[in-house]
């Protein structure tokens, strides 16, 4: 099993949600986040006076899936959540030891 984490842009999180179902991926947890990368934040002109955005918006995708689904949601987390401008995210891969279901108690795959 892999954990996938998909940092991307607000505006493209409907679209990755919608391509990852229609892929046959139904789990999946996301969260609000805000850091940088080689963009280094920005800086905005508001009533005037310019504000540094040091720690740009973001959304991180969670997906747990089988070793077999990997290459399907990372191919399709990338054609989805691509624009081809700076600041269009990341994606990270890690294995995953164990999942468990709590109402059920199974392990694995199945609790997938």
């Amino acid at each position: 099993m892999k954990k996938v984490e998909g940092i991307v842009r607000h505006f493209k999180l409907e679209d990755v949600k919608n391509a990852l179902t229609e892929q046959g991926i139904h789990g999946m947890t996301v969260s609000e986040v805000r850091g940088f990368g080689r963009q280094k934040g920005h800086t905005e002109i508001y009533r005037g006076t310019e504000y540094a955005i040091d720690f740009v918006p973001k959304v991180k995708i969670e997906v747990i899936c089988t070793d077999e689904n990997l290459q399907t949601v990372i191919d399709t987390i990338l054609q989805t959540a691509q624009t081809g401008q700076i600041g269009d995210g990341k994606i990270f891969v890690t294995n995953l030891e164990d999942s468990i279901r709590i109402r059920t108690g199974e392990r694995g795959e199945e609790a997938l």
